[in-house]
């Protein structure tokens, strides 16, 4: 699936509850196009990529951080991940290595791995413009209530 498909700098913003209590979702976050990709994940995946964000080192290793240290002990690295495409709902995603390589990786793995590791998330620009929802900040939100208001109000005078 991988390709010569653009690809975007995305940011992790963190994993959220989805529309019911029990979905939890990592939000991907496109800056240029203002478009957060939510890409539903179990509930490991969200505590392995929430724990990395958050700074917390667990006792023992967890499968992410046994990966991220099996390469390093290999000598080998990870450049990137990239979220390359989605297909009937999956998403999916391949770690590039720092010899080029690229391991096919579900999308939730690939980000928790790019947590831990601090590399760099890609996704298909594609991606982006299809399942990308736009980001409404709180202030735009309170903008367009008290335009609402406005209109709800206005006759043809206040735009003479």
């Amino acid at each position: 699936m991988s390709g010569d498909a653009p690809m975007v700098h995305v940011d992790v913003l963190g994993v959220r509850r989805g529309t019911t209590e029990h979905d939890l979702v990592v939000l991907l976050l496109d800056d240029a196009s203002e478009l957060v990709v939510p890409i539903v994940i179990g509930p490991r995946e969200a505590n392995a990529i929430a724990t990395a964000q958050s700074g917390r080192t667990p006792p023992r290793p967890m499968t992410h951080d046994l990966l991220c240290d099996l390469l390093a002990a290999s000598g080998s690295s990870i450049d990137h991940v990239e979220i390359i495409a989605l297909d009937s709902g999956i998403y999916f995603a391949e770690i590039v290595l720092g010899n080029g390589r690229r391991v096919d990786s579900r999308a939730s793995d690939a980000i928790a791995v790019a947590v831990r590791s601090g590399c760099t998330v890609l996704c298909s620009a594609e991606v982006v413009a299809t399942s990308g929802v736009e980001v409404v900040s709180a202030a735009q939100r309170r903008d367009i209530e008290a335009f609402k208001l406005f209109l709800d109000g206005a006759g043809p005078e206040d735009f003479a």
